[in-house]
């Protein structure tokens, strides 16, 4: 038997022209550098994504599946272009601006990109980025900050000021390139994951739904998470496709800075990384002022293992805290933790311990684990093996490269690099990244579990953990941390803290205090820096 559904193909045009026709009053709210306020609606949205898709055909000459880069904060500008390149059937190509300038032309020169999108102040950076480029693409800078454009370059203002009211979409076949990003190469150079129309569409929708993020009309988001990371998890085409208000804090990072954002957008639901929101807690202990917020708001946390302690937190203050796990071949969402029925009479801590869990498989994404043998575990919450998603916005291969057996089974399942078990309900724990587990005598230390417990100390406010050396155990636990202000913890109280919850050979003895932490650029601990710090660091321990 035949179908007889319309063959309609899915496209992020779709949702700009949802958002135009019935959410135009919905407000887009922002921050310059000079941290003062703008306000635009999705009707503005609608008109100028459209105004820079007839300008990049008509005057830039951008052909159908072209890349065109964009190197900006999180703005409004940022968002037309999230919908005017694959407007113009171009391909969104965001550039993570807290890369080396080596990086990011290495990542222009594989991606051909015809055509940069750039804030005003990020200038300086681009100075270094151009001589190391192959060919200059066309500049058109964004008048974030207000500067004089430079010779040589368009201001984006003058370059979308055309009349597009009667600009036709191109056709475009679902699976053609939509957008663009690179994976961070934190084990080799970066690699280039492209998404089509179809997968962003279906990840869109599949992400808003009820025990996910969870928006409605209703919502006003504030993407904290970078729109040059993984699309900001892809969370401006699910708002503009429910329409939801978008907050977009450009580059004011600050704990007061989120938390005064939160209370002038009167924002329901956050996104960002653990380590903002570890930011942002401290600044509410430390009970300076008292901030306005929306009751009940949402923060949701990705991008590294959320500390149980974030959890319980946060809920003293009236936020809830929301998990899940992806990575940039992902789309990046994968997981997602929650509570179902069975949960709802446990006690409150163990609900917590639900919660901080990566989760249970998105819809239409498949998970399993696979131990040394490659042969798939089975899900008792035990069995430790390599996480293996496959689904319809995963990716298969990637951009200009050959394909990577290391990352692509021969059966067409991705390996994620992360270890994990799932238990019998089908929920995933991440124990830890491969390369970051400590074998202490033969037995693993999971780096996530610690740093969880340490980070659970009233005293700590950020704390990783690393392997070092150690002449009869081969590898011990390095914990390097930071104490909150004005806390005292040290060494000793520490681990007598660990030696409660921990079996023996799983307490570290090694401790390393510092003023701060290096991240990556998109937040999360960099392990590899702290690595070549401490790597002839000989471990403590007894014999």
């Amino acid at each position: 038997m035949k179908s007889t559904m319309m063959q309609v193909p899915l496209s992020t045009n779709m949702l700009l022209e949802r958002a135009g026709r019935y959410f135009g009053a919905t407000e887009v709210l922002g921050r310059l550098p000079d941290k003062s306020i703008y306000r635009l609606t999705y009707a503005d949205i609608y008109r100028r994504a459209r105004q820079l898709a007839q300008a990049l055909r008509d005057q830039a000459g951008v052909a159908k599946g072209e890349a065109v880069a964009t190197l900006c904060w999180n703005h409004s500008w940022h968002l037309e272009s999230y919908f005017g390149i694959p407007a113009a059937g171009a391909v969104l190509h965001t550039l993570n601006l807290r890369l080396s300038p080596e990086d990011i032309a290495y990542i222009m020169n594989e991606a051909d990109d015809r055509v940069l999108i750039i804030d005003d102040i990020l200038l300086p950076l681009w100075e270094r980025v151009l001589p190391l480029l192959r060919q200059a693409p066309r500049v058109i800078v964004v008048p974030f900050s207000g500067a004089v454009v430079p010779a040589g370059m368009e201001s984006y203002e003058d370059f979308i000021d055309v009349d597009a009211t009667a600009y036709q979409y191109p056709e475009q076949d679902e699976n053609e390139a939509v957008g663009m990003c690179y994976t961070s190469g934190t084990t080799g150079k970066p690699k280039g994951v492209v998404y089509s129309h179809r997968s962003m569409v279906l990840h869109a929708v599949t992400s808003s739904l009820p025990d996910f993020l969870n928006l409605s009309v209703r919502d006003r988001l504030m993407i904290v998470t970078p729109m040059f990371h993984a699309n900001a998890w892809a969370t401006p085409f699910s708002a503009m496709m429910i329409g939801a208000a978008q907050i977009l804090p450009g580059p004011h990072m600050g704990g007061e800075d989120l938390l005064d954002l939160m209370e002038q957008g009167r924002v329901t639901v956050a996104l960002g990384v653990p380590t903002i929101w570890m930011m942002i807690h401290q600044v509410l202990e430390q009970g300076r002022r008292q901030w306005k917020l929306a009751e009940g708001l949402r923060m949701v946390v990705a991008g590294s293992a959320v500390p149980l302690s974030m959890i319980a937190n946060f809920e003293r203050h009236g936020m809830k805290v929301q998990h899940g796990w992806g990575m940039t071949e992902t789309s990046p969402l994968g997981s997602f933790a929650f509570l179902r029925p069975e949960h709802e009479a446990l006690p409150v801590e163990q609900q917590h311990a639900v919660r901080a869990l990566q989760g249970v498989a998105v819809p239409f994404v498949q998970m399993r684990i696979v131990g040394e043998s490659g042969d798939a575990l089975r899900w008792d919450g035990q069995a430790i093996g390599e996480v293996q998603v496959r689904g319809p916005w995963v990716a298969g291969d990637y951009h200009a490269t050959p394909r990577d057996l290391a990352k692509f089974t021969a059966d067409g399942w991705l390996r994620t690099g992360d270890l994990g078990v799932i238990d019998s309900g089908g929920s995933l724990r991440l124990v830890d990244r491969s390369k970051d587990l400590v074998k202490s005598g033969g037995e693993w230390i999971s780096s996530v579990d610690l740093e969880n417990l340490v980070m659970g100390h009233p005293g700590v406010a950020e704390a990783a953990v690393i392997a070092i050396a150690h002449p009869k155990w081969d590898e011990r636990p390095l914990v390097v941390a930071v104490r909150r202000a004005g806390a005292e913890v040290d060494a000793a109280e520490l681990r007598a803290f660990l030696a409660t919850r921990l079996a023996r050979f799983q307490v570290p003895d090694d401790y390393e205090w510092v003023d701060s932490i290096p991240k990556t650029a998109t937040g999360k601990f960099l392990k590899a820096k702290l690595r070549e710090t401490y790597q002839d660091r000989v471990s403590s321990t007894a014999g």
